[in-house]
């Protein structure tokens, strides 16, 4: 029992493990002759408590693994707050280098059940609370237009990677400068995540900066300014578009919403605390970097392999009708590229929902071997320094994934091991 309990106990509150079968064996190496020394360390899955090497899911989302999902975020908040104000390598001066918080929504489909901000009530003439099933459906779902949302779900991603160019020519263009010119003086930074809203369209939160040519670590120009910044995204956005296919004699063409949101990011001692904080934004973006599109899809977050299931599964008639809607478009042999059918559960966003830009800040990789390192040092601390080079003989293969009955009954009266949580990413 204690063994089980440790070996439970070091997976953090992972509820869905990965389960391998195998061994690994630890010997010193001679430095001097290279010659395989003594026997340092042997495990054999088979000689586990749980028979079976236990290792945790790494899952982002939030309703496959909370415990997995919080490290993810937490990673998110200090990747995005390193970007904003230093730390991780990341010089402090980016404090003061021009940022905004910008917000871009999918165009109408149709009218939808919603809340508006004036306080006034819905176009059905309610007023719905927050949770209330209806929001985000169709007023009309007859007229709504499901083809034009699948399709500009699945072009969202490509719809950024442009934009992100025009950004770049329209901050040349405000300082007077040619495009290949404003490599050498300026730099432009971002960092976004990919939100679903209630209706099924996904809409991207950024952090974007201007820094000088090196990145981060130069100053940007006198000229940079967060104004200049606000107005560059402000064209970006309304000139970029991506040309679709023609189905059915209908020309497709995929643009960002009117509904564009962009908003300086000041310190948090910045006028009182009033303005909109560098710890709010990222907060608010490393939020979102561990859901799905279980807003519109509820606990749909897995892919379809018959449109029969969906006969099955608890979802709104909105987010059904979505779904056939990808499974018919996904028949066509135009649309193949698109894999419709294979992302139908994702609503057909095929990208990325955590990106950033190369300078912006650290990566995850690094807060994760940051985190290893730690950890590392801690078993050094309490095992004794590890000799200076090993050999290692490892072979693992995958023999399913998460606990039996009484493993997850053990685990939920279990504390998280310590070093397990994250703890090395909080620094």
């Amino acid at each position: 029992m204690p063994g089980i309990l440790r070996q439970l106990s070091g997976l953090g509150g992972c509820t869905h493990p990965i389960r391998l079968d195998g061994h690994r064996t630890e010997y010193d190496v001679d430095t001097r002759t290279g010659e395989i020394g003594n026997l340092l360390h042997h495990l054999d899955s088979s000689d586990l408590p749980a028979g079976q090497l236990l290792v945790r899911c790494n899952n982002r989302r939030t309703n496959r693994c909370p415990a997995c999902a919080e490290v993810y975020r937490r990673d998110t908040f200090h990747l995005i707050t390193s970007g904003l104000r230093g730390g991780k390598g990341i010089p402090e001066q980016v404090g003061a280098h021009p940022r905004v918080f910008a917000t871009f929504t999918a165009p109408s489909f149709g009218p939808v059940h919603n809340r508006p901000s004036s306080g006034r009530p819905c176009r059905c003439g309610d007023r719905h609370d927050q949770d209330a099933p209806a929001l985000g459906s169709p007023l009309h779902p007859d007229t709504y237009d499901y083809e034009a949302a699948v399709l500009w779900n699945a072009h969202a991603g490509p719809l950024w990677r442009r934009f992100s160019i025009y950004l770049r020519r329209e901050v040349a263009k405000r300082a007077g400068l040619t495009q290949r010119r404003f490599r050498e003086y300026a730099r432009v930074s971002f960092a976004k995540v990919a939100e679903y809203q209630k209706r099924g369209a996904v809409h991207f939160h950024a952090v974007v900066r201007l820094d000088g040519p090196d990145g981060g670590d130069t100053p940007p120009p006198t000229w940079a300014s967060a104004e200049l910044l606000t107005d560059a995204i402000e064209a970006a956005a309304a000139k970029v578009h991506v040309d679709g296919l023609v189905i059915d004699g209908r020309t497709h063409t995929f643009t960002f919403g009117r509904q564009l949101d962009v908003r300086a990011i000041r310190s948090a001692d910045f006028n009182g605390g009033q303005e909109l904080t560098e710890r709010a934004v990222a907060a608010y973006i490393a939020k979102y970097a561990t859901k799905g599109a279980e807003t519109a899809t509820g606990a749909l977050d897995r892919p379809l392999r018959f449109v029969a299931e969906l006969a099955q599964l608890d979802i709104s008639d909105h987010a059904r009708r979505l779904i056939r809607t990808a499974w018919a478009l996904g028949a066509r042999k135009d649309l193949a590229h698109l894999r419709l059918r294979a992302w139908a559960h994702m609503l057909c966003f095929r990208g990325h929902f955590s990106t950033k830009s190369r300078r912006y800040s650290t990566t995850l990789g690094a807060l994760r071997d940051a985190r290893a390192d730690w950890r590392r040092a801690q078993a050094a601390t309490a095992n004794g320094p590890a000799p200076e080079t090993t050999y290692v003989l490892a072979h693992w293969v995958f023999a399913g994934t998460g606990l039996s009955d009484a493993e997850t009954w053990l685990a939920a009266s279990l504390e998280p091991a310590p070093g397990t949580e994250g703890e090395p990413t909080h620094g």
